[in-house]
């Protein structure tokens, strides 16, 4: 049976891997809507290739430039062109639509994946922010309409995996892992003269700026924990991380007899989104390029995250545990810091600072009770943290 698929976020890496795996398995899938921001180019190519009906696009100045380029292309089917949040909604909540893959950056693909949600439709997500910022809502959501919502993300995909192997109640902890970044080995001293270009050469992963920077910080890992709470229903307490190099071991679970159960696989980001499109079913892969050699893998080795270098990770923890506002907070700071550190306005060594001082700043008793608490909580903690990077850097 063809399932029916919207991709948020089609022109980003995880957007466009899910289209590499939706072309390798043929007659298994059917894309019906696209949603994108400004490279048009990319888009334009992508609907050719796809022939989704519905397309989704930034903003309402991207519509014409659009249908532009298709006919430079010689699109011949007529396709609809939405643009904006409400565009994004309409792409992802059609009748035909069983599958929505939430692969938008950042905050931008909320309203869309939790409207999707409560269209009924299953959730495929990559945004890690959904459930950083609105965790509770989302899951809330989930819960009402009976979606189990299928992380691609390659540390909560391999979660997943494990506990089908056994049941909740017998789970010790979850073991997230994490490359480390470029950094495991660079000096505390060193840390204010790294470098955008040095933080951006990461050691397995390719991927966008910001989650790069976030693995340079281990940002990544504590993003991750939050997610982790509210995927798997587990407390900060009962999540650990640990670096690993290697790459091959993406997350593992502990179980109460000792038993650890593992999810070893080649760095692939494929992988994962097969996993979450085809689910329940397992589907056979190219072994010649996703294959594991276990023998050429050989050492595999693990060591707990330096604290005191990685501030990010207690940060984290401490948002989750305060809860309200502050996730959203943590989220929306370390997207600003990141981006002030990109444009050389930061040091590498400030980030950590930036976020603590805007989490210091946030009102703590504030809840969030709907996706416009979360929004307004959004810009309230990025106005706060361009405050701050002003002030760190004069």
């Amino acid at each position: 049976m063809t399932k029916a698929l919207s991709i948020l976020g089609s022109t980003g890496s995880i957007g466009q891997n899910c289209l590499r795996v939706i072309r390798s398995l043929p007659g298994r899938f059917q894309v019906i809507s696209l949603a994108a921001g400004k490279n048009l180019d990319l888009l334009a190519r992508q609907v050719v290739d796809f022939s989704p009906r519905v397309v989704a696009v930034g903003s309402s100045e991207c519509i014409e430039p659009l249908r532009q380029r298709l006919q430079g292309l010689g699109h011949p089917r007529p396709v609809h062109i939405v643009a904006g949040v409400t565009g994004q909604v309409e792409a992802a909540t059609l009748p035909e639509v069983d599958l929505v893959v939430s692969a938008s950056h950042g905050t931008t693909g909320l309203v869309a994946t939790y409207e999707a949600i409560r269209a009924g439709k299953q959730l495929a997500l990559a945004n890690k922010e959904a459930l950083v910022v609105a965790g509770e809502l989302v899951m809330c959501a989930a819960r009402e309409r009976g979606i189990e919502v299928l992380p691609i993300d390659s540390e909560h995909c391999a979660v997943h995996q494990c506990l089908r192997s056994g049941h909740r109640q017998e789970v010790r902890r979850l073991i997230l892992t994490g490359s480390g970044g470029p950094f495991l080995k660079t000096p505390r001293k060193h840390f204010d003269s790294i470098t955008p270009e040095q933080a951006l050469k990461h050691p397995v992963w390719r991927m966008g700026g910001r989650v790069t920077i976030d693995s340079a910080t281990l940002m990544n890992k504590g993003l991750e924990i939050i997610e982790a709470h509210w995927l798997f229903g587990f407390p900060s307490s009962q999540i650990d991380v640990l670096i690993h190099p290697e790459s091959i071991i993406h997350s593992m679970i502990e179980f109460q007899d000792g038993s650890v159960m593992a999810q070893l696989s080649v760095p692939d980001m494929r992988i994962p989104i097969q996993y979450a499109l085809a689910y329940p079913d397992r589907l056979a892969v190219n072994r010649d390029s996703l294959g594991l050699d276990l023998v050429s893998s050989r050492r595999l080795s693990f060591r707990k995250p330096d604290r005191k270098r990685f501030p990010c990770l207690d940060l984290a923890r401490e948002a989750l545990a305060q809860g309200g506002v502050m996730p959203c907070a943590l989220n929306a700071a370390d997207e600003v810091a990141v981006e002030a550190f990109l444009a050389r306005r930061l040091r590498f060594s400030d980030i950590p600072r930036v976020i603590e001082q805007v989490l210091r700043q946030s009102p703590q008793a504030r809840s969030l009770d709907s996706i416009e608490d979360v929004l307004e909580g959004d810009r309230e903690a990025r106005r706060r943290a361009w405050e701050v990077v002003a002030a760190t850097s004069s």
